[in-house]
This record gives C-alpha cells, structure tokens and sequence, in this order.
C-alpha cells in the first residue's frame, strides 16, 4: 500500500480509503455483518488505514456496524471518519447532540477525520449562523474530533469560500475524469491544495458507473492501450495521477474488487501517467460526451435560475441515466440533490419547477432550448410518484 501525506498534521493514509456507504447486504436489505466485517479487516490487514462512514449510510446502520466491526484492536488501526448531518442540523445544541450520538455508534471517544457533510453555500452559511465554528473549535478542544473537514457537492465558487472560511485540515470532493469542470473540479483540488488541506476524493468511479455499465464504444478506446487496465482502474489511476489527491475512496463490496484496487493503490503514484495514457482517458472522456442526451457543458451561465431551478445538475442527472441505464440511481440522485434532502429545505432546483420565462436560452452558450429539455427530465426523473418519494427519503434520511 502507497501512502500519502496530510499536509497540516503529518498524517499518512493509505492511497485507498474504504468507503462505507455500499457495504454488501442481504435480501431483507440489511447489512450482511460476517461478510463485510470480512471484507473490512481485510483491506485492513492489507494496509487501508482511512475509513469512512456516515450518519445515514444503510438508513443509519453503517455507523453502528463499524462499532462492531472495529472491535479487538482493528480501531487502533485505522483513521476513522463519519459527518455531520447538515440537513438535520436546526440548532448549536444539535452539532453536539449528533456527534456524541455518533461516538456512541461508533464506540469511539473521538473522530480522527468529521467532515459537515455536502455542503454547498447555502448550507454552510446556514451552519455558521447556527455556530458550527463555536462547534468546531469546542469538540477539537475536548479531544471529540482532532481534525476537522467538509464534504462538497456545489459550483467551484462556494468551495473557494469554504475553503477560506475556516482552519479545515482537510476536505471531500467528488473528481473523476468525467468531472474535471464540475462541483469543485480540478479548480477546486489546485485552489484546496494550495491552501494545505488534505483532500479526500469520493466518486472516482461516478457510482461505480464507469467501472460496471461501460458503453461498447467506451471499451473499444480502452482496449486500443498498449498495457491493459480494467475501466475501474484506469479511472482510480486517473485520479491517483494527481499528486494533489491524498485518499481516494471505494465503496467496495465484493471481493475481487477490493483485491483489485489493493492491487492498484500499490501502483498508485502521482505523476506516473505517460502522455499516451493522459490522451487515452481523454478520448474516452470525449466519447462519454458524445453519448450524452444533452450537450450541456455546466458552464452555469444559466444560473441563477428564476424559478430556482438547478439547470446544470439536473441536465448533469439526466444525462446520466442516459449514458450509464441506471434509472434507479439517476432517480435516488435526482431526489436526493434536487428534492431538498440535502439541505432540508422544500424542493429547491426540480426541472419541474421551470416556468418557461426564456431568460437561460438567452444566455446559454450551446443555445440550447433549456425550458424543452428541463420539461423531459422532469418527465423522465420526477414522474407521478415522485411526491412520495421525496417523503419516504425525507423520513429516512431526517430521522435523528
């Protein structure tokens, strides 16, 4: 196992982390104990030294598992991540309240990495006016969390001003090959990086999307290499490529795929692609690009949006059912960062939302006839249950 420095602390982590948020389950949906605290140890033993939870992970159940799974010294071993809930945040006395219920879960005295989960401007302004830095500095002081962070999932803007806002060893970003220019991007991982922080990448493989649903004319690009990788480690390797990513985390949850990117991370040096292999990920990226629905390139010149629609995003989902097949996922996402769950707010950036006022075709840059497009992903990702969707993922994700 490579490892890689946290600038402000010292702290080596292994190149992989061990994501927890899509451990293998049973039938009855539950997570499958003996298989993933296997799987768990495992990596483990096998040099992984950074995990990461969270608060909703398996409707809750991910941070109570790992209490169990951590047990008989496997705890000492590991860095040890979860997050605060932002969306369920209404109050100062709620951080303390959901950190300590989370080191009760967890069967820890202190989190070695807390993260505010996804943020995005509106959620971080809402969590300082509720004291998130009094926060902060008082669970650091009395050894709850030694180093603070933040997971993002907004416009590069907002993560600039994050960055800034406070001390933060460390921060979470989504990055792949497919996501140079989106959410935080490669603007985002120079601008962390040069302010010292560790940054943490989830998403390497977009939902397992790249690695599982690759396109026939995908697969013909990665086959043209002179030396063969599989699509899942191409896209680990891309991004292990940038000297500026300390962690990159895997959802793994089968055996061969956590051997796999073992094997990968022990390769996983910064700098290492050859000019070939750069333009190689390049044409794939651009092929991906071809086989999208909507040629929207998340300029957001759009933005902001009248009616509060989230123009970008929601064509950004859109297109992802389109090029991966996978409607359940795109609908959960769609839901999930366009109902409001987030944030906990009412739905705030629906396609459906648009009222055809024609001000984004008069910006757009690819003049696109946006209020067309916004009324079939509404069609295609909303639908008639969609109300109660959003309900049944409100009540699953705000329980305390």
């Amino acid at each position: 196992m490579l490892y890689r420095k946290i600038p402000k602390n010292g702290d080596e982590l292994s190149a992989l982390g061990f994501g927890c948020m899509r451990l293998p389950i049973k039938e009855d949906g539950t997570i499958d104990e003996k298989r993933a605290t296997s799987q768990l140890h495992y990596a483990i033993d096998h040099g992984v030294n950074y995990i990461d939870t969270a608060w909703m992970y398996h409707r809750g159940q991910s941070e109570p598992f790992l209490g169990r799974a951590l047990a008989d010294g496997y705890r000492e071993k590991v860095k040890l991540a979860t997050k605060l809930p932002s969306w369920i945040v209404e109050s100062r006395e709620d951080m303390d309240n959901l950190l300590n219920a989370q080191l009760e879960k967890l069967q820890t005295d202190h989190m070695d990495y807390y993260l505010l989960q996804g943020l995005v401007g509106e959620t971080w302004d809402k969590l300082e006016a509720f004291g998130v830095v009094d926060f902060l500095d008082k669970a650091k002081s009395d050894g709850r969390i030694i180093n603070a962070g933040f997971s993002f999932h907004g416009p590069t803007d907002d993560f600039k001003r994050i960055v800034d806002a406070y001390p933060w060893i460390f921060c979470q970003i989504q990055y792949n090959f497919m996501d140079e220019k989106n959410q935080a991007g490669t603007e985002g991982l120079v601008y962390a990086a040069s302010k010292d922080l560790g940054i943490i990448v989830m998403e390497p493989l977009r939902g397992g999307n790249l690695a599982n649903r690759v396109p026939t004319e995908v697969k013909e690009i990665w086959n043209e290499a002179s030396v063969k990788h599989t699509p899942a480690e191409w896209a680990l390797r891309w991004v292990w490529n940038h000297p500026e990513v300390t962690v990159v985390l895997s959802g793994m949850n089968e055996e061969s795929h956590i051997e796999e990117n073992l094997r990968t991370a022990n390769e996983a040096f910064p700098n290492s692609f050859t000019e070939e292999e750069l333009q190689l990920v390049k044409k794939v990226e651009q092929k991906y690009r071809q086989l999208v629905k909507i040629g929207c390139t998340g300029c957001r010149y759009c933005m902001p949006c009248p009616s509060g629609v989230n123009i970008p995003e929601c064509f950004e989902i859109d297109n992802n059912l389109h090029m991966f097949g996978d409607a359940d996922e795109a609908r959960f996402t769609y839901a999930m960062r366009m109902g409001g769950i987030i944030t906990n707010t009412e739905p705030e950036g629906l396609a459906s939302q648009c009222i055809e006022c024609g001000q984004c075709i008069e910006k757009c840059p690819q003049n696109l006839e946006i209020p067309d497009l916004l009324k079939t992903v509404a069609e295609e990702l909303e639908g008639a249950d969609f109300e109660q969707r959003i309900a049944m993922l409100r009540q699953a994700f705000m329980k305390r």
